[in-house]
């Protein structure tokens, strides 16, 4: 597991699974993600080892909102109420889920704010009209060999500035 990371342990893991069920698998864009907000279960909210890897596994695993809320009941009915950094994690897993359906291969924090690194052949140039018209200099398209956006963030926490990158994922993908 530690040869191919986490994530993708638990991706193939699915994949197997699903196969072995019959399922038919469909290729999933990975996306990375380096964000540095504090997003992770800390031990003092669950100090079974085990339990913090089921969680995190079931976590990397949400593919939809569905998903998401289901891990986040069973997460309050198992342990209490989140932290802050538990919230972040599944925030996260949201973000990644928007990623995807944005088309998007990479979320990386820069400076000033966020930056979104596109599929190549799936990226539409209109996008970037649609979204400077709704966020005007909040956003910034630097051309080169692949489609590259900054969002700028205005959010004063990480809970905002999660909430910001979300919500301009949402509409990227709807403005496809």
């Amino acid at each position: 597991m530690e040869q191919v990371g986490y994530d993708t342990y638990c991706k193939l893991l699915d994949e197997v699974m699903k196969e072995m069920q019959g399922v038919k698998v469909e290729e999933e864009q990975d996306v990375q993600i380096d964000l540095s907000f504090s997003s992770y279960i800390p031990d003092e909210y669950i100090e079974n080892s085990s339990q913090k890897i089921e969680i995190y596994q079931d976590i990397a695993l949400c593919k939809t909102e569905e998903d998401i809320q289901n891990i986040t009941d069973e997460i309050i009915d198992r342990y209490g109420a989140m932290p802050q950094e538990v919230e972040n994690l599944l925030e996260i897993a949201r973000i990644k889920n928007s990623a995807r359906k944005a088309n998007v291969i990479k979320i990386s924090q820069k400076r000033d704010g966020i930056g979104f690194l596109y599929d190549n052949s799936k990226f539409d140039i209109s996008l970037v009209n649609k979204l400077v018209e709704k966020y005007n200099r909040k956003v910034r398209f630097s051309t080169g060999i692949e489609p590259y956006i900054t969002f700028i963030l205005e959010g004063k926490n990480d809970k905002e500035k999660l909430k910001e990158i979300e919500e301009f994922l949402e509409n990227a993908s709807h403005y496809k």
